[in-house]
């Protein structure tokens, strides 16, 4: 069985988005922009809802291209383009760069692709992990929390019809005041 991870940076009140989708808190240093990078190298396929699929499409596939690139940002922009992708949605009708379209029941093809050989599969977008978390699926989080109140937004957890009792894995402070902590679900 493949190990399914949600992680996202998240302000310290609990959101991945402020209000408007504004992201803009949450920029991360170049050791957890590293991090990050790394994650999605070890990466054996990633699940994306529309709306972060729109985000991440609108910028990585050109951003290696970019005036005033780093090297850092070059790096996951390959990392990015050649990862496996699914993007699970209704309203759009095609995808690219190495990605897979999905419109039908995302927690029926999550559950088939964690059934599946392979590595680790990465999933983001608050919808399309929150209709995981609910079924059970994820196995590890990952949050980036920054030392920052948004007030509401976009929330990291969604609510759930029972408890899920986690056991902690790692943690570690980046720059900026960003600490860094990963749980797997206890089975």
């Amino acid at each position: 069985m493949r190990k399914l991870t949600f992680g996202m940076n998240v302000s310290l009140d609990g959101y991945i988005a402020a209000p408007g989708d504004d992201l803009g808190w949450s920029v991360p240093s170049d050791e957890l922009f590293q991090w990050w990078s790394d994650r999605v190298g070890a990466t054996d396929l990633a699940l994306y809802g529309r709306k972060l699929w729109e985000v991440m499409s609108s910028h990585w596939p050109t951003a290696d291209q970019q005036p005033g690139v780093t090297p850092a940002e070059i790096e996951y922009a390959h990392r990015w383009r050649d990862m496996p992708k699914v993007v699970f949605s209704s309203t759009i009708g095609t995808v690219d760069w190495n990605t897979r379209l999905v419109a039908g029941d995302a927690v029926t093809e999550i559950t088939r692709l964690k059934a599946e050989d392979g590595g680790p599969i990465d999933i983001g977008g608050a919808t399309l992990a929150a209709a995981a978390m609910r079924a059970g699926l994820i196995d590890e989080y990952v949050l980036a929390t920054a030392p920052v109140l948004v007030g509401s937004g976009t929330p990291f957890f969604t609510a759930l019809d029972n408890w899920v009792n986690l056991t902690l894995l790692e943690t570690r402070t980046f720059p900026d005041g960003v600490v860094l902590a990963r749980y797997e679900t206890k089975r």
